[in-house]
Protein backbone atom coordinates (compact mmCIF):
# COMPACT_ATOMS: atom_id res chain seq x y z
CA UNK A 1 0.00 0.00 0.00
CA UNK A 2 3.26 2.50 1.04
CA UNK A 3 3.84 2.01 -2.61
CA UNK A 4 0.81 2.67 -4.70
CA UNK A 5 0.89 5.63 -2.56
CA UNK A 6 4.38 6.73 -2.66
CA UNK A 7 3.69 5.97 -6.65
CA UNK A 8 0.44 8.35 -6.62
CA UNK A 9 2.21 11.07 -4.78
CA UNK A 10 5.06 11.24 -7.49
CA UNK A 11 2.64 11.23 -10.16
CA UNK A 12 0.89 14.37 -8.57
CA UNK A 13 4.42 16.73 -8.44
CA UNK A 14 5.36 16.28 -4.97
CA UNK A 15 8.52 15.79 -3.76
CA UNK A 16 8.44 12.86 -1.36
CA UNK A 17 10.49 12.42 1.87
CA UNK A 18 10.17 10.01 4.76
CA UNK A 19 10.24 12.42 8.16
CA UNK A 20 10.94 11.68 11.92
CA UNK A 21 9.60 13.17 14.99
CA UNK A 22 11.99 13.46 17.80
CA UNK A 23 10.52 13.55 21.45
CA UNK A 24 11.86 13.48 24.92
CA UNK A 25 9.65 11.69 27.66
CA UNK A 26 10.28 11.45 30.95
CA UNK A 27 10.23 8.06 32.21
CA UNK A 28 10.98 6.81 35.96
CA UNK A 29 13.06 10.16 36.29
CA UNK A 30 15.06 9.84 33.38
CA UNK A 31 15.00 11.59 29.65
CA UNK A 32 15.07 9.31 27.01
CA UNK A 33 15.02 10.32 23.26
CA UNK A 34 12.41 9.13 21.20
CA UNK A 35 11.65 8.93 17.30
CA UNK A 36 8.89 8.36 15.20
CA UNK A 37 8.60 8.02 11.73
CA UNK A 38 6.43 9.77 9.58
CA UNK A 39 5.87 7.94 6.29
CA UNK A 40 5.41 10.86 3.77
CA UNK A 41 6.91 14.17 4.19
CA UNK A 42 5.16 15.39 1.08
CA UNK A 43 6.02 19.26 -0.78
CA UNK A 44 5.14 20.57 -3.43
CA UNK A 45 5.87 24.90 -3.26
CA UNK A 46 4.29 26.59 -0.26
CA UNK A 47 2.05 22.92 0.14
CA UNK A 48 3.45 20.26 2.76
CA UNK A 49 1.56 17.37 3.89
CA UNK A 50 2.13 14.47 6.54
CA UNK A 51 1.10 10.94 5.48
CA UNK A 52 0.70 7.79 7.49
CA UNK A 53 -0.06 5.08 5.62
CA UNK A 54 -2.37 2.16 7.72
CA UNK A 55 -3.64 -0.89 6.50
CA UNK A 56 -6.07 -1.13 8.63
CA UNK A 57 -6.78 0.46 12.51
CA UNK A 58 -8.89 -1.73 14.58
CA UNK A 59 -7.74 -0.92 17.52
CA UNK A 60 -7.99 2.02 19.99
CA UNK A 61 -3.84 1.34 20.39
CA UNK A 62 -3.10 1.03 16.54
CA UNK A 63 -5.24 4.32 16.04
CA UNK A 64 -2.73 5.68 18.62
CA UNK A 65 0.34 4.13 17.30
CA UNK A 66 -0.26 5.62 14.15
CA UNK A 67 -1.15 8.87 14.85
CA UNK A 68 1.27 9.38 17.41
CA UNK A 69 4.19 10.98 15.14
CA UNK A 70 1.23 13.17 13.54
CA UNK A 71 0.60 14.87 16.85
CA UNK A 72 3.82 15.93 17.80
CA UNK A 73 4.44 17.68 14.81
CA UNK A 74 4.08 21.86 16.04
CA UNK A 75 2.66 23.05 12.32
CA UNK A 76 -0.44 23.95 10.43
CA UNK A 77 -0.23 21.84 7.53
CA UNK A 78 -2.37 19.15 6.85
CA UNK A 79 -1.92 15.74 8.72
CA UNK A 80 -3.65 12.65 7.36
CA UNK A 81 -3.97 9.12 7.77
CA UNK A 82 -4.61 7.01 4.74
CA UNK A 83 -6.52 3.07 5.46
CA UNK A 84 -6.89 0.34 3.46
CA UNK A 85 -10.75 0.01 4.34
CA UNK A 86 -13.40 2.05 2.51
CA UNK A 87 -14.15 4.67 5.11
CA UNK A 88 -16.32 7.72 5.18
CA UNK A 89 -13.46 10.66 5.34
CA UNK A 90 -13.47 12.37 8.64
CA UNK A 91 -11.07 14.70 11.07
CA UNK A 92 -10.51 13.57 14.95
CA UNK A 93 -10.18 15.74 17.51
CA UNK A 94 -6.57 16.42 17.00
CA UNK A 95 -7.14 17.62 13.43
CA UNK A 96 -6.27 14.40 11.21
CA UNK A 97 -7.84 13.60 8.60
CA UNK A 98 -8.85 9.54 7.72
CA UNK A 99 -9.79 8.78 4.19
CA UNK A 100 -9.63 5.19 2.63
CA UNK A 101 -7.17 4.62 -0.07
CA UNK A 102 -9.69 4.39 -2.29
CA UNK A 103 -11.03 8.12 -2.14
CA UNK A 104 -7.50 8.79 -1.98
CA UNK A 105 -6.39 7.71 -5.49
CA UNK A 106 -9.58 9.05 -6.80
CA UNK A 107 -9.93 12.48 -5.77
CA UNK A 108 -7.15 14.47 -7.53
CA UNK A 109 -7.91 17.57 -5.78
CA UNK A 110 -8.16 16.03 -2.85
CA UNK A 111 -4.63 17.51 -1.48
CA UNK A 112 -5.26 20.74 -2.89
CA UNK A 113 -8.37 21.24 -0.76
Amino acid sequence: MENIIYKDLLRRGFNVDVGVVEYFPNVEGKTTRVQLEVDFVINRGNLRYYIQSAFAINSEEKKEQERNSLKRIDDSFKKIIIVRDNIVPRYDEYGIYYVGIRDFLLMDDFLEA
